[in-house]
């Protein structure tokens, strides 16, 4: 007998005589000290069987039950979530598509090194897997530097991609906020060598007609440009070791008043508080794009600067294209946007949310927006992007340069904007009532009406049910022998299924079907509208309006 045949029989004998104890009544120390053998002799089984020790105490000895739950900063979402979700995306996607993109996947996880150095201060946020003696791995923090290592290793020149997918982040989630550890990003990139600023603004113009066609109610874009704050941090003073630093410092100031971020740069930074004084003079700066060109170009100590003057070239291009765009009304130049990633080069913006959108979700549309050529308000904007991106032009060419043996670094410029699904995603559903949301797609149900106890009308149901299927209308039925027909047409309005198709006795025999419309209850209809059996088919696909 091996020694694990010898281990089963003594954790049965074991146990008989736990069972014993507890039938007679033992005292309890006794039953305690011959439960402690039983479990010792459990832990020795499941080891000889190949498991881990610790596993064993978690399952058996620690005594703590199963918790069943999400994890931190992750969500399920149910049948009517999800359609919700499934709208949202089929709408982000048809206008990626509108504009000509071509779609990709890449894993979920990254090399760790392909990762690390990308993100400043949040590289702290890369969720690292555990090695299991091969490569270093972490999960993608975003879909950006998956896909210009994409670029890099596949040698593309130019490409015009969307990408819809999960990232994580080790973040402290706030799910009400919309600010989780695993959620979805759905980005547009252009990647090739153009003229400047064309698909820059049209990236911009991809932001602002998702965002209408998700009427998310009102919303401005903000814009600026990394040169210019480049320039600006070299103007001021901020030493070059210091800069991305004080970038994400004042990336803060739509969270934060200005003095808040200044104690931030002084104290925590250590930044001097004249050079903090003097960039607080530039970051406050926003308003209409051709007002803050002006201001800008009116300040000669920042002209001086050669990056300042190809930022604001830039801009200048960017706001004459918006115009013809019809966007200018959406977009706010705002100088403190930093976008704190390390691998920005050009205009970066962010989408955000008016707060008047956000106190008053399900208040009228026109309360929202502004009058053609009405400046943005900024006191009305609000905490939280929705959608954000920028010009990275250098990140291609760090991974194309190691896959030459020279080194040599090959530049492929690219821009993009990606799209927080998760907050986009509180803000349609909170318009819209748990009662009108249809989880399915369902288009017609099949009910069967007589006596339950005799009349059993199963086959004659399924046999219309593939038939329908077979025209390519989505049908369902009862799945029982014998509905009761109150049961079935519960069904059909829980379901929020449009038409019903009834049959009885009288319909079998005659060659003969009901059809009743379901959504709307019209009376003259009330019983159905009886129509021969093979023009059924017919009859419905015209009343779906399929052709």
């Amino acid at each position: 007998m091996s020694d694990i045949e010898q281990l089963k029989q003594q954790v049965e004998a074991q146990g008989r005589v736990v069972r014993d104890l507890k039938a007679a009544k033992a005292d309890k120390a006794q039953v305690d000290e011959q439960v402690a053998l039983l479990q010792a002799l459990k832990k020795k089984l499941h080891i000889a069987n190949g498991g881990d020790a610790d596993e064993s105490k978690k399952k058996g000895g620690s005594g703590k039950s199963l918790i069943l739950k999400e994890p931190k900063g992750t969500k399920d979402y149910s049948p009517k979530e999800m359609a919700v979700r499934t709208e949202i995306f089929s709408t982000i996607v048809s206008v990626f598509e509108k504009h000509g993109a071509v779609t990709i996947d890449t894993p979920v996880f990254e090399l760790k090194e392909i990762l690390v150095g990308k993100y400043g201060e949040d590289s702290k946020l890369i969720y690292d897997l555990k090695d299991q003696g091969g490569e270093e791995c972490s999960l993608r923090y975003d879909l950006t530097v998956p896909f210009a290592r994409y670029v890099a290793q596949k040698s593309i020149s130019n490409i015009k991609r969307y990408h819809l997918a999960k990232v994580y982040r080790r973040d402290q989630p706030a799910i009400t906020k919309g600010r989780m550890r695993e959620f979805y990003q759905c980005d547009y990139d252009i990647a090739g060598i153009y003229d400047a600023m064309i698909p820059d603004v049209e990236c911009v113009r991809v932001a602002v007609d998702v965002l209408r066609r998700l009427d998310v109610g009102g919303f401005v874009v903000k814009v600026n440009h990394r040169k210019i704050l480049d320039a600006i941090f070299e103007v001021s003073g901020v030493p070059q070791e210091k800069v991305r630093a004080i970038s994400s410092a004042v990336d803060k100031l739509d969270k934060a008043p200005w003095t808040e971020v200044r104690r931030e740069m002084t104290q925590e930074k250590g930044l001097e508080e004249a050079v903090a004084d003097r960039i607080g003079q530039y970051v406050q700066i926003s308003g209409p794009g051709e007002e803050v060109l002006a201001k800008l170009r009116a300040l000669p100590e920042l002209m001086a600067s050669a990056k300042a003057q190809e930022g604001i070239k830039d801009m200048g291009l960017f706001f004459r294209y918006a115009a013809i765009y019809g966007i200018l009304d959406y977009v706010s130049f705002d100088m403190s946007l930093a976008r704190g990633l390390d691998y920005y080069t050009g205009i970066i913006y962010e989408a955000v949310l008016v707060e008047e959108n956000v106190r008053l979700p399900t208040a009228p549309e026109s309360s929202a927006k502004k009058g053609k050529g009405d400046a943005v308000d900024e006191s009305q904007i609000r905490v939280g992007s929705i959608a954000a991106g920028g010009r990275y032009d250098e990140l291609v060419g760090m991974f194309s340069s190691v896959m030459h043996a020279k080194g040599k670094k090959t530049d492929v410029p690219c821009v993009g904007i990606s799209f927080g699904v998760e907050r986009i995603f509180s803000i349609v559903k909170s318009r819209r009532s748990e009662a009108e949301i249809k989880a399915n797609r369902t288009q017609v149900y099949v009910i069967s009406l007589g006596d339950t106890l005799t009349d059993s009308l199963l086959e004659d149901r399924m046999r219309i049910a593939a038939e329908l299927w077979d025209a390519g209308i989505a049908a369902e039925f009862a799945y029982k022998v014998k509905p009761r027909p109150q049961a079935q047409y519960d069904a059909c309005d829980s379901a929020i299924i449009p038409w019903a198709v009834i049959i009885g006795k009288d319909e079998i025999g005659q060659g003969t079907v009901k059809i009743k419309n379901m959504a709307q209850k019209v009376e003259e209809e009330k019983g159905g509208v009886t129509v021969p059996r093979a023009n059924m088919i017919a009859e419905l696909k015209q009343r779906l309006q399929m052709n």
